[in-house]
């Protein structure tokens, strides 16, 4: 369930709300637009019964969601997201962004050279590939810690925010210390244990 609160209701009112729903057990998601602020409710709603919250202070209407991905989805979050990647590269609906780079990280001085070609063409976020999941066991893997250290020089000497593709919790593990985001390949978007360790980075 969402509960939507009146336009500009005061943080005070929020809170008692927030307040009352975690003294039952459940947890909150809040999104916080312009005006409106909408309260999500995760967990047993069947726990809220005698809470009376739709006569709560500036309380506006209690919605029922019975749909699954509630972080993901619209009626949670109305307002439309923006990602900071870095220092201050920003992807969403009122950006242009454009990631660059090479397939694999092969060395220094090829990354400082594609860097450079990157920055030159308006690009504001660097790729490279430091573990490359390959069908053959035969073919380069990449460089894997050794890249992400070349990825990440290059991405300082130009100003540009950093992605590399994860395949591993090892590979994710070495991979938050050098880059600004992660990015999950094709081969893996169903991969959903790699999926969760990749979201505990709390990394875009």
């Amino acid at each position: 369930m969402i509960i939507v609160m009146k336009p500009c209701a005061s943080k005070e009112s929020i809170k008692n709300v927030v307040g009352i729903i975690e003294g039952k057990g459940l947890d909150v998601h809040l999104s916080e637009g312009k005006e409106v602020t909408i309260i999500g409710v995760v967990g047993d709603r069947t726990k809220l019964r005698e809470s009376n919250i739709e006569i709560a202070p500036e309380v506006d209407k209690i919605v029922e969601v019975t749909e699954s991905y509630k972080l993901a989805n619209k009626k949670f979050h109305p307002e439309a997201t923006s990602i900071t990647v870095g220092s201050g590269v920003v992807i969403g609906p009122d950006t242009f962004t454009m990631i660059a780079g090479p397939c694999a990280v092969e060395g220094e001085e090829q990354m400082l050279t594609i860097a450079k070609g990157v920055k030159a063409a308006g690009a504001t976020i660097l790729r490279g590939g430091a573990y490359k999941p390959r069908t053959s066991p035969y073919s380069f893997q990449g460089l894997e810690v050794e890249g992400l250290k070349y990825l990440q020089q290059a991405g300082k000497e130009y100003g540009l925010a950093t992605i590399c593709e994860v395949i591993s919790r090892e590979s994710i593990e070495s991979a938050v210390d050098y880059v600004d985001m992660l990015q999950i390949g094709a081969r893996n978007m169903q991969n959903f244990h790699l999926l969760k360790e990749v979201g505990k980075t709390k990394l875009p």
